[in-house]
């Protein structure tokens, strides 16, 4: 959820109370639960207004040529509309393309109150998760939180090389431009282009104090 950029949409229809499927763009907030962008006058928008509960599928098979064997996830919960200015930057960070059209009248951001994930690892490996197991508790961290704009602004501005060393010493991605785009107390998410890519911190951080702790320490650890 963290690395994905869309997933498929499952909502159901408000005139034929079929399933609906479509394709959104998605970035995740603080505490891991998906957030995406919608028009409303795309069917799954009026159908979200008739029935809020939702699921959202993140793929994670790419182009593999044994595609059930790859891992992929199915978060459930309520989606709905959401004026949260921290969810819409950092799905702004996400998708800097988005800016273009996301203050529009008929767009929103929407968030989903995570209710459980049914996730497929592969034949034989499946697990059902409850929203506790699939988010990441943040009350503890609004020092950081608060700061999450700052210290994004400053990797990218004064440190732009520390983020490409994580991408590609720390990750095995390759080399391009890549940009960090947020923060939570467990890690941080790089994006360049389609593709990205999550960090693990060496130990939870709740302060910015910490996270220049954390990130110094991965700088090391790349360069080394």
């Amino acid at each position: 959820m963290r690395r994905a950029l869309k997933a498929s949409l499952a909502t159901i229809d408000h005139e034929t109370g079929s399933p609906y499927a479509s394709l959104v763009i998605v970035a995740t907030d603080a505490c891991g639960a998906p957030v995406t962008l919608l028009s409303t006058l795309a069917n799954h928008t009026k159908n979200l207004a008739n029935d809020p509960r939702a699921s959202l599928l993140f793929d994670e098979t790419g182009g593999s040529g044994e595609v059930l064997e790859g891992a992929r996830g199915s978060v459930s919960g309520i989606l709905e509309a959401t004026d949260d200015p921290q969810k819409q930057v950092r799905f702004l960070n996400r998708h800097p393309s988005a800016a273009s059209y996301a203050g529009f009248e008929d767009f929103a951001y929407y968030a989903l109150k995570v209710e459980g994930a049914h996730f497929v690892g592969g034949f034989g490996l499946i697990n059902d998760l409850t929203a506790q197991e699939l988010t990441t508790d943040i009350s503890d961290a609004a020092a950081l939180l608060e700061a999450e704009a700052e210290i994004v602004e400053h990797m990218n501005a004064g440190h732009a090389d520390a983020v490409q060393l994580y991408a590609t010493k720390l990750l095995g991605a390759q080399n391009g431009e890549w940009r960090f785009v947020s923060c939570d107390p467990l890690g941080c998410d790089l994006v360049w282009g389609e593709t990205g890519l999550r960090l693990d911190f060496p130990h939870r951080v709740t302060t910015p104090h910490e996270i220049r702790k954390a990130l110094a320490e991965l700088t090391r650890r790349a360069r080394s």
